[in-house]
């Protein structure tokens, strides 16, 4: 679902929103999930507070590396967290994109986590800030691209929530 340059994903996940939100927040539950599908995740620091950098790297079976961060704009527990991500290099720097020097620098990301029944509806909405316009629109063509890769994501998600 797409809304006016923002990316928007919605998922339903069968935990309750507390748990949901802790998987977030820390090392050993972010280290089972975040990322693309077939890639392993490293992590280099998480400081989970707002003001405070979540930096990690995502290893391809073949040995190809990227980095990326998040800096945490705003953290309500456990209800949302405001987060820009952006490539990154091994020091945490932002970088380009490697696929395209057309991807935004920086992305806002704000998660939502509203609690249903006993499920969690997770809400990711992001959004490039600080861009040009040609950023603008190749983040915009890439909303169907985003969406199954965040859905291999969540779906890692889902598999490991349902371990617990």
């Amino acid at each position: 679902m797409t809304e006016a340059n923002e990316f928007v994903y919605t998922r339903v996940l069968d935990a309750p929103r507390e748990l949901v939100f802790k998987m977030w927040s820390e090392v050993e539950h972010l280290i089972n999930w975040w990322g693309p599908v077939g890639l392993d995740l490293g992590i280099a620091e998480l400081d989970f507070r707002p003001g405070g950098i979540f930096h990690y790297n995502m290893r391809s079976p073949q040995g190809d590396e990227m980095w990326g961060r998040f800096i945490y704009r705003e953290i309500v527990e456990p209800e949302k967290i405001v987060f820009i991500t952006s490539f990154s290099d091994e020091e945490g720097n932002i970088v380009r994109a490697s696929f395209s020097p057309e991807f935004p620098l920086e992305v806002l990301n704000v998660v939502t986590f509203t609690e249903h029944e006993g499920t969690t509806i997770l809400t990711l909405r992001g959004g490039p800030i600080n861009a040009t316009e040609e950023e603008r629109n190749f983040y915009n063509g890439m909303f169907e691209s985003m969406e199954q890769g965040f859905g291999g994501t969540f779906d890692q998600l889902a598999e490991y929530l349902s371990k617990l």
